[in-house]
C-alpha cells in the first residue's frame, strides 16, 4: 500500500543555504572516507595475495581452481583458458618480458607463477598443451596485470 505523503507547508522557509552546504560537504566527507576504506581493504587482500604469491607454493586448492576453469572453457566451447592472473610487479622485471613477448619471458617469473610454469612443463607440455602469458591490463598505461593462458587447440584451429 502507498505511503501518505504529508502535505506540503508552502509557507515553511526551506533549508538555509549554510545547512545545505554543510549537507553537502558531510556527504563528500562520507563518500571519501568510504573510497579510503574499500582502498584500505584492496591494498591489504593485494598485499596478502602478494605474500601467498612469493611464499607459498601451487597448493592442491590452486591446481583445482586451473581444472575447473579449464573444464567450463571446454564447456563453453573454447581452446583457451585464462587459469591464473597476477600483478606483473611480482615478475622480476615487473612484466617487460611478458609485454615485449620476450620468448625469456618465463625466466622472469617467481613464486606460484613459476611453481604453474613448472607444472605446465611437467604435465601440461608434453600432452601438447601450450601456455602464454600476456599483460591483461594497462592502469595508467603501464602493465598490470599477467594473464596465464593455458591453450588445448591444434594449430589449425
Amino acid at each position: 500500500m502507498p505511503e501518505k505523503k504529508e502535505p506540503l507547508d508552502l509557507n515553511a522557509l526551506p533549508p538555509s543555504a549554510e545547512e545545505i552546504r554543510k549537507q553537502v560537504i558531510q556527504r563528500a566527507k562520507d563518500e571519501e572516507q568510504k573510497q579510503a576504506k574499500a582502498k584500505a581493504i584492496q591494498e591489504k587482500k593485494a598485499t596478502a595475495f602478494a605474500e601467498d604469491f612469493l611464499e607459498n607454493h601451487v597448493s592442491e586448492e590452486d591446481v583445482l581452481a586451473v581444472r575447473r576453469r579449464v573444464a567450463n572453457a571446454i564447456e563453453a566451447g573454447k581452446f583457451e583458458a585464462m587459469v591464473y592472473s597476477f600483478s606483473s610487479d611480482l615478475c622480476t622485471d615487473s612484466g617487460r618480458a611478458i609485454n615485449s613477448g620476450d620468448k625469456s619471458w618465463p625466466e622472469t617469473l617467481q613464486g606460484k607463477a613459476k611453481g604453474f610454469y613448472d607444472r605446465y612443463q611437467k604435465f601440461a607440455k608434453p600432452q601438447g598443451f601450450k601456455l602464454k602469458a600476456m599483460i591483461i591490463s594497462f592502469p595508467g598505461g603501464m602493465p598490470g596485470d599477467v594473464g596465464l593462458f593455458l591453450n588445448w587447440g591444434s594449430e589449425h584451429v
